[in-house]
């Protein structure tokens, strides 16, 4: 088939960030199907480049973090016009295979279908609008009711809809019941993040010594809460503990956490910038828990983060923050600590705990890489996503998926 992959935000493992695209790409073409896809770049011109088999189209759309609400409409909406121009030059596609977030993405869907009678599947990566509308970005009712009416289109348009979670797979069902809904969720690259034993090179590298280490590798944004891992950091310092703590990622509030460790003076968190997949492994190796976090808003729940599945491969203890899925799979599979705002001192104990009982520490880590090759292979998602897109296939209900949904 010939497939045209539609997602804003492409980048390669060398780049870091969520990469997602980049390997159920790959495997479509691996698999023998002709992929191109249509992103966004900083560069000021048109550029194109062919990447592990994947023709990638690169518009000239910025976009960053920092962005307030109207620049980013407004780089969602010149992503959308670019691509329109761009598609009706290229030779017809069989299928437009299109990723959010932005929602957005979904509107070239509906056009191609309309205009080029090409039909596209639409992959739903987080609830949007219901993530700004709860956080309070949008909060005018009517363009609150286009927006959830705009939503409803996409979903109802597409041939099938993928989710990332069970939660986001329920809210497809509830929104447009008549779609088939299947779940692929993020995965784990157990290739590129494997267990490391702490290095005692890196660890004089980075500053460290071999005490209890907590690390974040992600989006440093307003939903992110990586300022309630700063409170556990001060909660470390103020009891005497040796504890560090590793910050890790970019984004909106990268300088605001700063400005409160250095305000605190908490000379146990440190910062490291953002890098490519080989960084973050890095990274991780010198710590023992990895932190996952998410303000605390029902829509944020039903996340499927890139970040815990890198954990997961990287064999590490999972220290969440947040009720949800992810919160489940650590409770069931014993993978972690829960370390919810109302239980922070409870959280605290059991770290403490561990601290003194390292094979305790060591088999929950174990459970994530169990996890992780059992269940979050990127060659499962793979697998799942060549049934969803070749027609007349349709992916089994496998152990596997009712496993994901009932965990």
């Amino acid at each position: 088939m010939r497939i045209l992959y539609i997602h804003q935000y492409f980048r390669t493992p060398d780049e870091g960030g969520a990469v997602r695209s980049y390997h159920l790409a790959k495997g479509l073409v691996e698999a023998g199907h002709d992929v191109e896809m249509i992103t966004g770049g900083t560069q000021t011109d048109y550029d194109q480049r062919w990447i592990v088999g994947i023709k990638v189209h690169y518009l000239p759309v910025s976009y960053d973090q920092k962005f307030g609400f109207f620049k980013r409409v407004l780089s969602f909406l010149s992503y959308i016009s670019q691509a329109k121009k761009l598609i009706v030059k290229l030779p017809r596609h069989d299928l437009l295979y299109i990723t959010s977030t932005p929602l957005t993405t979904g509107l070239l869907g509906l056009w191609a279908k309309k205009r080029l009678a090409i039909p596209y599947i639409f992959e739903v990566r987080d609830l949007w609008p219901q993530a700004p509308i709860e956080v309070g970005a949008i909060q005018n009712p009517l363009l609150k009711r286009m927006l959830i009416s705009m939503e409803k289109k996409i979903y109802q348009g597409a041939m099938s809809l993928v989710a990332l979670s069970p939660g986001i797979a329920d809210h497809l069902r509830k929104v447009s019941s008549m779609q088939q809904v299947h779940l692929i969720p993020n995965f784990s690259d157990l290739d590129r993040f494997y267990p490391m034993e702490k290095n005692e090179i890196l660890l004089r590298e980075y500053g460290l010594s071999k005490a209890l280490t907590i690390a974040y590798t992600g989006a440093l944004g307003r939903v992110n809460a990586v300022d309630e891992l700063l409170n556990l950091a001060e909660m470390a310092k103020k009891r005497g503990k040796s504890w560090q703590f590793l910050i890790m990622g970019e984004g909106s509030h990268a300088d605001q956490l700063w400005e409160i460790a250095s305000d605190k003076l908490l000379s146990n968190v440190h910062f490291i910038p953002f890098g490519s997949k080989e960084k973050v492994n890095e990274v991780l190796s010198l710590s023992d828990f990895a932190w996952i976090s998410f303000a605390h808003l029902p829509v944020l729940k039903t996340n499927s983060p890139n970040k815990f599945f890198d954990a997961l491969a990287a064999g590490k203890a999972i220290l969440v923050n947040h009720k949800g899925w992810v919160f489940d799979l650590v409770k069931t599979h014993q993978l972690g600590v829960s370390c919810l705002p109302t239980k922070i001192e409870s959280a605290f104990k059991k770290l403490e705990e561990l601290e003194q009982n390292p094979q305790e520490l060591l088999k929950m880590g174990e459970n994530s890489r169990s996890l992780a090759e059992q269940y979050f292979s990127k060659e499962h998602a793979v697998s799942h996503l060549k049934q969803v897109v070749e027609p007349g296939k349709n992916p089994p209900n496998s152990q596997d998926e009712l496993f994901i949904l009932s965990a």
